[in-house]
């Protein structure tokens, strides 16, 4: 007889409220979009009401050449004897920025004249050649979305779902998503969706008729993908076994792929999309050496409309009526009121993240070079501003900051340290000086990593070889055999 028992286990599970990741939702939002989500909410909240930002200025912020004399949290409750007597729907004047005096170049061109993004064309194939649920439809959404200008995708398939978690408040299986990850693989272009450039040469490979060639092609890039990055065919040759011609006429069918599958959609109209770029923030030097901080959304003042206030009078009628007026003023109220202080949140988050980032990076916004960006993670910033690091990741992520010289994602400013403890040696000075070293070699007798490493420490900076030859395979320069020009 099966007998019945009843184990216990001990786990960790992390819940998120409604309100928390909603708040992630808004941090995430670049400028248009928090303005779109703002009109939204005061159309679709009675209890909601905005007033035009150009009636309330708020003067931009600034900093005086190292910290900040008060944080934002500090000027915006200057004005009151303590945080008990702060209104519900007060939004911080130094939390946003009504600026109007800011602007970028328009693009000539109309979105129309951009033709179909690949987002949008996957999207239309998706919707054309499978049905899909409410979660594979939303998880197609994010994978689409993660897929860089090249069509490769950008995040693993676990930090997607946990995206999803986050910003929708939907837990998708792993399975499903990884379910519908191959859906998209299996879309126009061909090699879409890959996860590197093996990846993305095998789908398409996948798809051609099968022949001797084909399969000789797909061996060689599955097993000896090394070998072929370095052009060493005749080793590729003997361990398949194969001749030298053999091997020859299968490198003709890899020569017809298409390495970018997504460049077919113009960077999917960035590279003049770019062009419209809505900056979030914007950091202007003075002769003195101070710089200023502004946040450029335009979100209007937010306030709970006067006749959802508490003490609203209400026509006569009989208790339970009245009561159930009541509960009706007091829910809306509570969700304009909830509304107002996470824009709030935001506004501050944001902007005591930036300030952070700027202190850091003072010297690349007063100069504008990148080799002065000093060494800054994720981590620094958080340990700054008392904020969790998916907090600093979040805000950071999709958003520009302008300068009086051009615009910069946030993305760019962070970079680890090369060395322990050396604040000279940071990635974009590697990067400079690798750069300008192989661009003014001599063609015909290429500098091998060791020369390189050698002459980068003549100019201060000692890293090792095998760190030289990580940069310059990031930087997309091939070792010295194949930079040889006769």
């Amino acid at each position: 007889m099966a007998s019945q028992q009843l184990n216990q286990t001990q786990g960790l599970r992390q819940k998120l409220t409604p309100q928390q990741v909603q708040f992630v939702r808004l941090l995430e939002m670049n400028g248009p979009e928090i303005e779109e989500e703002v009109r939204r909410a005061v159309e679709d909240m009675p209890a909601l009401e905005a007033s035009d930002p150009a009636e309330h200025p708020a003067p931009p912020l600034t900093e005086d050449g190292s910290t900040f004399s008060e944080t934002p949290e500090q000027m915006s409750r200057a004005d009151f004897a303590s945080d008990d007597d702060i209104p519900d729907n007060y939004i911080p004047r130094g939390a946003f920025s009504a600026r109007r005096d800011f602007s970028l170049p328009e693009p000539s061109a109309t979105p129309d004249s951009y033709g179909e993004s690949l987002f949008e064309a996957l999207s239309r194939q998706l919707g054309q050649q499978m049905e899909l649920t409410d979660e594979e439809r939303l998880a197609a959404k994010h994978i689409i979305g993660n897929l860089d200008d090249n069509g490769y995708i950008t995040r693993d398939l676990r930090s997607i779902a946990d995206d999803i978690l986050m910003a929708e408040g939907v837990d998708i299986p792993a399975d499903t998503v990884k379910r519908v990850w191959q859906m998209v693989r299996s879309l126009d272009p061909a090699g879409v969706g890959a996860a590197d450039l093996r990846d993305c040469l095998l789908l398409q490979l996948d798809r051609m008729p099968r022949s001797t060639a084909q399969l000789t092609a797909r061996e060689a890039l599955r097993d000896y993908f090394d070998l072929f990055s370095k052009r060493h065919f005749d080793k590729i040759a003997s361990s398949l076994g194969i001749t030298r011609e053999a091997l020859d006429e299968a490198l003709s069918l890899v020569a017809r792929l298409n390495p970018k599958p997504g460049a077919a959609f113009a960077s999917s109209g960035l590279e003049d999309r770019s062009r419209h770029i809505t900056p979030d923030f914007l950091v202007e030097p003075d002769p003195d050496g101070n710089l200023t901080l502004t946040l450029l959304n335009r979100i209007p003042e937010l306030s709970v409309a006067a006749t959802f206030a508490e003490d609203t009078p209400l026509p006569p009628a009989s208790r339970r009526e009245t009561a159930a007026a009541r509960l009706f003023i007091k829910s809306r109220r509570d969700d304009a009121q909830g509304f107002i202080r996470l824009i709030s949140m935001r506004q501050e988050a944001l902007y005591r993240v930036m300030a952070a980032i700027m202190s850091v990076q003072r010297e690349f916004f007063l100069t504008e070079d990148p080799s002065t960006l000093r060494p800054m993670v994720l981590r620094d910033i958080a340990a700054m501003t008392g904020y969790d690091l998916s907090v600093i990741s979040r805000a950071t992520q999709g958003k520009y900051v302008a300068t009086p010289r051009g615009l910069y994602p946030l993305k760019m400013l962070f970079n680890e340290r090369s060395k322990e403890n050396d604040d000279a040696t940071t990635s974009p000075r590697i990067s400079a000086f690798l750069t300008e070293l192989i661009q003014s070699e001599d063609k015909s007798r290429p500098l091998s990593d060791e020369q390189l490493t050698t002459l980068l420490r003549e100019r201060g900076l000692d890293i090792a070889r095998r760190t030289v030859a990580k940069y310059r395979e990031r930087l997309g320069f091939p070792v010295a055999r194949l930079r040889k020009q006769a």
